[in-house]
């Protein structure tokens, strides 16, 4: 029996165009009025949830910066976040550097988006509070959530592959976007699934009751820990060999058909 849905935005039930579609709208509600969980779980700040507040309100808890933050929507703060210390984002800014000489750098904390030389495109134009400082007291004391580091010359998977294992006892290393080389870094115990299990424990859910959609690597974890885990047939190579289900591919209201047969 499923208990929870949990499903990640971009690509998976946000469109290109930063919006949900009627039908998945309407499968979320009627899954949720029919008692079922809903929790969403992003790679995106806290500040940047437009398309779930304007398709659904305050719709309870969102997981946010892959697992590096709990939201909630209905009171509109954080209840908790796990934060990455500036010394080791230091550190991990010096292993990218000897890998890759041009990447460039940005820290989201709980306040904002920092944004270091050369990162700045049209990704990431918005929520800006300050130039990227490692050193200062400051960013620590916000609280780093994600650290980024993006690629001009690098394929994303090539740039993942090369930084990763190097990377792995410093900070957890994902990535989620088709269109630029980013790769995202949290602390090195949190990812997607760590902190939704960690919801599902509270509400006395098993891992067995929950339905999960991803789409993307960042996803990976969080599909393999449900007991129903759903790639999107439009996601990358590596979340759908993680998954134990596909759904159809966005387009195609992927996500809304597999709740829609659930409550069948």
């Amino acid at each position: 029996m499923i208990k929870l849905i949990a499903s990640d935005l971009d690509g998976t039930i946000v469109s290109q165009n930063g919006t949900i579609s009627e039908r998945t709208k309407r499968a979320f509600i009627e899954a949720r009025d029919s008692g079922i969980q809903i929790v969403f779980v992003t790679g995106r700040p806290f500040r940047w949830l437009t398309p779930v507040i304007e398709s659904f309100g305050g719709l309870g808890k969102v997981i946010c910066s892959n697992g590096a933050v709990l939201y909630d929507l209905e009171q509109d703060e954080v209840i908790w976040s796990r934060t990455l210390s500036a010394a080791t984002a230091r550190r991990a800014t010096e292993i990218i550097l000897e890998l890759e000489p041009q990447a460039s750098f940005a820290a989201e904390t709980t306040k904002g988006l920092h944004l270091g030389d050369g990162f700045a495109d049209r990704h990431h134009k918005s929520g800006v509070q300050a130039v990227l400082d490692l050193a200062s007291d400051s960013i620590d004391s916000e609280g780093i959530v994600k650290f980024l580091a993006r690629s001009n010359t690098m394929p994303i998977d090539q740039f993942y592959a090369s930084v990763q294992p190097q990377l792995a006892d410093l900070v957890e290393v994902t990535h989620s976007a088709f269109d630029v080389s980013l790769l995202e870094m949290s602390r090195v115990d949190i990812h997607k699934a760590t902190t939704l299990h960690e919801y599902c424990q509270r509400l006395g859910i098993t891992a067995d009751e929950v339905m999960a959609f991803g789409d993307m690597p960042n996803d990976i974890e969080m599909l393999e820990y449900a007991g129903h885990g759903y790639a999107m047939a439009s996601g990358h190579p590596a979340a759908l060999a993680s998954a134990r289900f596909r759904a159809p591919a966005l387009a195609e209201d992927g996500v809304a058909q597999i709740i829609e047969k659930l409550l069948k």
